[in-house]
C-alpha cells in the first residue's frame, strides 16, 4: 500500500458503516464509500462540527444535506505548494481525490531528474490536479478530458497555483478519439497519465466499461510515447482491478525496458487504519 504524503488541510477523521468522516481545508464532509464495509467505533454522524453529508438517493444518485447555514460549497485546498479550487459536486465529489497526491509526488521527482523538458499526455485529466503537479515541476503537459467543466477548473488551478501557463494545452474531447488524431498528426509524448473512469458513456451513447477497454486504451496510448520515455502512470478505482492485472496490462503492451510495478494507494485515517482508495500500475523507464 502506497500512502499519499504531506497533506496538511485534509485529512480521514473516521471511517465505518459505509461511510468517511474528512477535513477539507475548513469543511467536514461525511461521504459514502463503498469500501467500506467495516462498523465504525462510534456512529459518524454523532460526531460534532459535521457541515455537509452526501446522502445517497433511493432512485440514484444523491444530493448535498447541510447542518448549517451559509456552508461555502466552494473552497481552496492546498497541497505543497499547489493549489486546488474545489466545489461540493455532485456524485460525492469535490474535485480532487486526495489519495493521487503519492502519483504526483513521484511524477514531479521524475520530471524533475530528467534533465530535460519533459511532454506530458494526461487522459481523463479531470480537474488537472495531475497536470498542475507535472507542470509545476517543469513540464509541458496536454490536459485532456471531456467535461468543459473540468478542463475549465484545471485552467483555474494552474492560475490559482502561480503557474505558468506557457507549455499548457487543454482539450475537451474523447479521449480514444484524441489520441487517434494525435497519432495521425505523429505527435508523441514522453510521459502518459491514464485516469480513465471505472465506467461511463460516450455523447453518441457509447459505452466504456474499464475491465473491457482498458486493454485497447493502453495499447494505443503506448504508440504515443516518445522514442526516450519517461513514465506511464494507469490508475483504477474498480474494486474487481487488482493491481497485478493493471501491471500485466502495461507490460503487455509496453516497451520491454519499461520499469512496472502496481500496487494499491490509501489514506491514514485518524483512527489508525489505512482507506483503500484504488489502485495505480506505473512504468519508469531506463
Amino acid at each position: 500500500m502506497r500512502i499519499a504524503p504531506d497533506w496538511t488541510e485534509y485529512s480521514v477523521i473516521a471511517t465505518g458503516d459505509g461511510e468517511k468522516l474528512e477535513k477539507w481545508g475548513n469543511l467536514t464532509l461525511l461521504r459514502p464509500d463503498p469500501q467500506i464495509i467495516w462498523r465504525a467505533e462510534k456512529p459518524l454522524r454523532s460526531y460534532k462540527g459535521i457541515d455537509a453529508v452526501y446522502e445517497r438517493s433511493a432512485t440514484g444518485g444523491g444530493r448535498w444535506v447541510f447542518k448549517r447555514p451559509n456552508v461555502e460549497t466552494e473552497f481552496v485546498l492546498h497541497w505543497r505548494e499547489l493549489t486546488f479550487s474545489l466545489k461540493l459536486m455532485g456524485f460525492k465529489h469535490t474535485g480532487l481525490f486526495p489519495e493521487q497526491a503519492v502519483n504526483w509526488d513521484r511524477m514531479q521527482k521524475l520530471i524533475k531528474g530528467a534533465g530535460r523538458k519533459i511532454s506530458v499526455l494526461n487522459l481523463f485529466g479531470y480537474t488537472g490536479a495531475a497536470s498542475v503537479a507535472c507542470k509545476s515541476a517543469g513540464a509541458d503537459v496536454c490536459h485532456v478530458d471531456g467535461a468543459k467543466a473540468m478542463v475549465e477548473r484545471a485552467g483555474e488551478n494552474i492560475r490559482l497555483s502561480g503557474i505558468d501557463s506557457a507549455g499548457m494545452r487543454y482539450i475537451i474531447d474523447d479521449c480514444f478519439k484524441f489520441c487517434a488524431r494525435e497519432l495521425r498528426r505523429g505527435r508523441k509524448y514522453d510521459a502518459i497519465i491514464l485516469d480513465p473512469p471505472s465506467f461511463g458513456r460516450g455523447p453518441n451513447g457509447e459505452k466504456w466499461k474499464i475491465e473491457e477497454g482498458i486493454s485497447e486504451l493502453v495499447d494505443l496510448v503506448a504508440r504515443l510515447l516518445s522514442d526516450n520515455p519517461l513514465f506511464v502512470c494507469l490508475n483504477s478505482y474498480t474494486t474487481g482491478l487488482q493491481p497485478a492485472v493493471m501491471a500485466n496490462v502495461l507490460k503487455l503492451a509496453l516497451p520491454s525496458d519499461a520499469r512496472i510495478d502496481s500496487d494499491e494507494i490509501g489514506l491514514p485515517t485518524q483512527e489508525g487504519l489505512i482507506l483503500p482508495q484504488g489502485c495505480t500500475a506505473f512504468a519508469e523507464f531506463a
